[in-house]
């Protein structure tokens, strides 16, 4: 029986990792998040109430489950206590008990999103569409290793040090690069010295806690943050995230070993979105897309953008199966596709000298060039909001859902028709 698994995305984030995450996270005991920051939302509709998380991982609406924050996360202080207390708002009062934080989790300061704002004013056409928080400068310090750590704040003279040197570097570049005003040193201190009492007794060490679980025959919910093709090595560069996306990443980034993942399940839209910039096939520049969007309110969770639409890319999913070893696929939003004529699945890319691949390039200019080649199927007029058997759907909404698994290869294991946690089809269970 699967006792770990592994919740992700398999297009371009927004596929709605929130509501499997949560569903799944109600027979686990703990929920790990990875990677990423407070750049990446999940949105959680329970009843009348809708709650968005970032930082903290889905399972803190379910009492029993204990919340991790893994080493791979950037730690943004601020935006995590003001996520707690929207969180204690609405009811969850515990919140903050239920999370631990990896002590080698890195520290998103200030310093981070003016810099990446200077970054992409100066990019200007060639943005890339960042949530300007600050997300990629904090993992270039890290990588560089210049940057501080949650762990930093137990000795705050070293510390201190520390943040002097971080900032020399960068608003060198701030001024002189970027031509944006500096942030000093005494405000980063002032909101780092606000919050420190709170964040110290949050660390633990995540690996260990991860490893205990697991001797003690616990169910482990590793929950990823935006999608396979925002990946930094495997996503569409430079239009990409700063983190690893793929499964590999919920390894490194929890301190887990590859052998302890037991399931890997991949979260997909019954068609295809993007936010910011950079290449999208199957993008609808007509009132077929407009109409998605509208229907499947394709704005994002945490910075409110319109998020462009498409048809289905099974050229893209064909990659997004191997790099993720994926055991099984939840096809999110089927009922967006409700009542329209016709569907049409993305099966392949013509290239420029002519020839079709099934799979993906890897460099960005030449996904920009690629062709989309479609296979259309009948569409359905009845709806299939709210029904939670398979053979209830539309006939022709179950030869589509049938036909993306036989493009994959790979099995659709759940099925959404809504936003609520009972609008769901479980063909197989991961954890089962």
């Amino acid at each position: 029986m699967p006792k770990n698994v592994v919740v992700l995305g398999t297009q371009w984030g927004d596929e709605g990792k929130g509501k499997i995450a949560d569903l799944l996270t109600s027979k686990a005991s703990i929920v790990v998040r990875s990677q990423g920051g407070h750049n990446a939302g999940h949105t959680l509709v329970v009843g009348d109430k809708k709650v968005v998380v970032r930082l903290v991982p889905s399972g803190i609406l379910h009492e029993s489950c204990q919340c991790l924050i893994g080493s791979g996360v950037v730690v943004s202080p601020e935006a995590l206590f003001s996520e707690i207390s929207e969180l204690e708002a609405a009811g969850f009062k515990d919140a903050h008990k239920r999370i631990k934080i990896s002590g080698a989790c890195a520290l998103l300061l200030p310093i981070h999103p003016a810099i990446d704002r200077g970054a992409e004013k100066l990019r200007g056409k060639n943005a890339i569409g960042t949530t300007g928080r600050g997300i990629g400068p904090c993992y270039e310090d890290k990588v560089a290793r210049r940057g501080l750590r949650v762990g930093d704040l137990l000795d705050m003279e070293r510390f201190s040090e520390r943040l002097k040197n971080l900032l020399k570097y960068r608003n060198f570049m701030l001024k002189h690069y970027y031509d944006e005003p500096e942030v000093s040193y005494e405000s980063i201190m002032e909101s780092i010295m606000a919050l420190r009492d709170k964040i110290l007794p949050m660390i633990a060490d995540i690996s260990a806690i991860l490893a205990d679980a697991r001797e003690r025959g616990e169910k482990i919910l590793y929950e990823g943050a935006q999608g396979s093709f925002l990946d930094i090595d495997y996503g569409t560069y430079p239009y990409v995230t700063s983190s690893n996306t793929v499964a590999g990443g919920c390894c490194t980034g929890s301190g887990a070993g590859p052998l302890h993942i037991d399931y890997v399940l991949g979260i997909a839209k019954a068609y295809t979105t993007r936010v910011g910039g950079g290449p999208f096939p199957t993008e609808l520049l007509d009132e077929i897309g407009q109409g998605i969007c509208t229907r499947g309110k394709e704005f994002g969770a945490v910075t409110g953008r319109a998020r462009r639409a498409g048809w289905y890319d099974a050229v893209a999913m064909r990659r997004a199966v191997t790099i993720n070893s994926l055991s099984g696929i939840a096809l999110m939003k089927l009922d967006v596709l409700d009542g329209m004529d016709e569907v049409k699945i993305c099966v392949g890319y013509k290239l420029k000298d002519g020839s079709v691949s099934n799979l993906p390039p890897l460099a960005a200019y030449e996904y920009g060039e690629v062709e989309p080649v479609y296979e259309t199927m009948p569409g359905w007029t009845e709806t299939t909001f709210g029904v939670t058997e398979f053979d209830k759907l539309p006939v022709n909404a179950q030869k589509y859902v049938r036909r993306l698994e036989e493009l994959a290869g790979v099995k659709i294991a759940i099925l959404s028709t809504g936003p609520e946690r009972n609008q769901t089809i479980f063909i197989e269970d991961p954890f089962a």
